[in-house]
């Protein structure tokens, strides 16, 4: 019976590490983010509304 104890706690701590792990893992990551392309059609839009008005 102890022995069956002994083994849930192991489980449970090993879980509790890999738990923790990845969550440091998810912290450390360097997130980036792509940039805005250049919007040529707004421009060219933006002369042609000019012209009309």
């Amino acid at each position: 019976m102890i022995g069956y104890i002994i083994l849930a706690v192991v489980i449970m701590l090993a879980v509790l590490l890999l738990s923790l792990m990845t969550i440091s893992k998810g912290y450390a990551y360097k997130h980036t983010v792509d940039p805005l392309p250049e919007d040529q059609e707004q421009d060219g839009l933006d002369e042609h509304l000019d012209r009309k008005g």
